[in-house]
């Protein structure tokens, strides 16, 4: 841990990490502390975590930044402009409420949010800008883009599945960063995801129907994450993919977001916005 955090310039947006313990939320403490355009402003974790009142540097093995672990939400956002969340969708929704009282950008990586989830969300988002992605990466969201149009090219002869890999730990099924991938593709058709999803296959499923999107995910290891979008037409195939080597992507990604949507009105977005895509 660099001794870098910038505690002297409080004119720098202030960013709010929450779960810091957990995988996303070291790397992300670790980037915004060395940050030259955003400074950590607070730290959260669950009540009785080991790291509750401890300095969240000496809590990652370095120096201290001046940022105590609390799990008093309330007071920690409410000096935030910022809050980047990569947690769980029922943590998710209850610091949605937080950050739009404090008026401050949420940016949100969490996976496996449900349509009341995300209703919950679009309430909040009226009061303050929300930035969701299933993916931060940069790379990730031009596969994003060129799904749509190679989905918008070729006609409903051509399948399409979405095969993901990740981490044994991983607890959602399809990734967050699939079914981004599914709705491009369902866009570039002119139709939804929910109208063209395929459910997972076993058993005797019969042929696939014409025009669906159907997913496949893979658990093992500590694969980071790989993302294939095959089109399969009659003798040939497109593959698109992307593959992440590092978690520091999906970091620094929602960094750019939490300093992007720090102009922005109320409202929902996407990293579609933030690189300028949409």
């Amino acid at each position: 841990m660099s001794d870098l955090q910038n505690t002297d310039a409080p004119a720098l947006p202030g960013i709010v990490v929450t779960g810091a313990s957990g995988r996303m939320g070291r790397m992300l403490v670790r980037l915004i502390a060395e940050h030259p355009e955003v400074r950590l402003a607070g730290a959260l974790e669950r009540a009785g975590h080991p790291w509750i009142g401890r300095d969240v540097g000496e809590c990652l093995g370095g120096a201290p930044v001046g940022v105590t672990v609390s799990d008093d939400a309330v007071a920690v956002i409410a000096q935030a402009q910022a809050v980047i969340d990569f947690t769980a969708p029922a943590a998710t929704v209850a610091f949605a409420e937080l950050t739009a009282q404090a008026r401050a950008v949420h940016v949100i990586g969490t996976t496996g949010l449900e349509q009341a989830h995300l209703d919950y969300l679009k309430a909040a988002a009226r009061h303050a800008p929300i930035i969701r992605a299933g993916n931060m990466s940069l790379g990730v969201n031009l596969l994003v883009g060129l799904t749509r149009k190679v989905a918008a090219a070729l006609g409903e002869d051509w399948d399409i599945e979405v095969v993901e890999a990740h981490h044994r730990m991983k607890v959602d099924a399809p990734s967050g960063t699939a079914l981004m991938l599914g709705e491009a593709a369902a866009e570039g058709r002119g139709r939804t995801l929910a109208e063209l999803r395929t459910p997972a296959r076993e058993g005797i499923t019969g042929a696939r129907e014409p025009g669906s999107i159907g997913f496949a995910a893979i658990r093992g290891g500590d694969v980071v994450g790989e993302h294939d979008v095959i089109f399969a037409g009659e003798g040939e195939r497109i593959v698109l993919r992307h593959l992440a080597t590092d978690r520091a992507i999906f970091a620094r990604g929602a960094i750019r977001a939490a300093i992007w949507g720090q102009d922005k009105g109320p409202g929902e977005y996407d990293m579609q916005d933030v690189l300028g895509l949409n």
